[in-house]
């Protein structure tokens, strides 16, 4: 039989709104009474009934997740940091898949609601500012084109891909190639804008033929990429991919022709993942903290939950690991 507040106040001998006040971590609860309670919650092993609690703050016990794609290894392992943060609030965590498509993006927002969940941290891609009517609190990750009245958490996308082309620039590549831009995500803009500055800093001209979009973010897509720019009068000596994937396919296509890498082409990539350090050669990419990114979100949507306040935005830190693709070892 699980225990019940009625056993956990017998033992500690209160009263059972003295135990409930220790388990709903209220501080005016006497010193002795607090130990006493706490003694006879580890002896009985009481877990609280969640379920119940949250009803009756009128409340679900869980938040939605939107991402673009579980398949794309960033949002995989900012989903399992997200679930990891929203225990610590007793939050559970309902996971929502858009492909970054306009039509899957208001289908999950229209599924949202204070029936299903608390609130929603969303990662949007394609939304414009008419489709933020949105019915529960909610935080957004990234940057996104789009200004609404809504909190954001996310690294500076600008700056990050400034010091990517920056890394290449110190290695004296002056043809350098960007793979990723794509006419609807926010971010791709973003990290565009930081690859021209990086270029326009140096005195090194913005060339549109090696400027080549991607319709996904996926290993094929870098790879037919960077065949395009493989089969350019002069290639580049060096590229910029917008994410990993993308790295890595062209990685893959470049070692197809016999490009070698990074004596022939140096390349980076963006969001550090785990194929990162184990693909041949190992990727040097831009990291963002991806566990700063699913603490701040979760801890900013507990506030506005329960504050209702809207707080400012959050910029977390990136870093840059340098790794075989840029500098052999």
């Amino acid at each position: 039989m699980l225990a019940t507040l009625k056993d956990v106040a017998r033992l500690a001998g209160v009263s059972v709104k003295t135990v409930s006040n220790v388990v709903n971590g209220y501080s005016f609860v006497k010193p002795d009474n607090r130990r006493r309670v706490e003694e006879a919650l580890e002896a009985t092993g009481y877990r609280p009934n969640l379920g119940a609690r949250n009803l009756r703050r009128g409340r679900t016990g869980f938040i939605a997740l939107v991402l673009p794609e579980l398949s794309i290894p960033y949002f995989a392992e900012l989903a399992s940091l997200v679930i990891a943060a929203a225990q610590e609030h007793e939050w559970n965590v309902l996971i929502e898949q858009t492909f970054g498509t306009l039509a899957g993006e208001r289908s999950a927002l229209a599924s949202l609601g204070p029936h299903l969940v608390d609130a929603a941290i969303l990662s949007p891609e394609a939304l414009q500012v008419d489709d933020f009517q949105l019915s529960v609190p909610s935080v957004l990750l990234g940057e996104h084109a789009v200004d609404v009245p809504i909190s954001r958490v996310g690294i500076d996308n600008v700056a990050a891909a400034q010091a990517a082309v920056r890394h290449l620039i110190s290695l004296g590549h002056k043809r350098i190639a960007a793979i990723g831009a794509h006419p609807h995500r926010g971010t791709a803009a973003l990290r565009l804008e930081g690859y021209r500055r990086a270029l326009t800093e140096a005195s090194l001209p913005f060339v549109d033929d090696l400027v080549v979009p991607a319709l996904n973010y996926h290993r094929a897509d870098g790879a037919a990429a960077m065949r395009s720019l493989l089969d350019l009068p002069t290639p580049p000596d060096a590229v910029f991919c917008f994410n990993d994937l993308l790295a890595i396919g062209a990685m893959r296509a470049a070692a197809e022709r016999l490009v070698r890498v990074p004596a022939d082409l140096a390349v980076v990539g963006f969001d550090n993942n785990e194929e990162s350090v184990y693909s041949s050669p190992s990727l040097t990419s831009i990291a963002p903290d991806k566990a700063a990114i699913a603490h701040a979100a979760v801890d900013l949507l507990h506030h506005r939950v329960e504050s209702g306040d809207l707080l400012d935005d959050v910029e977390t830190p990136f870093s840059l690991q340098v790794r075989e693709s840029t500098v052999a070892r």
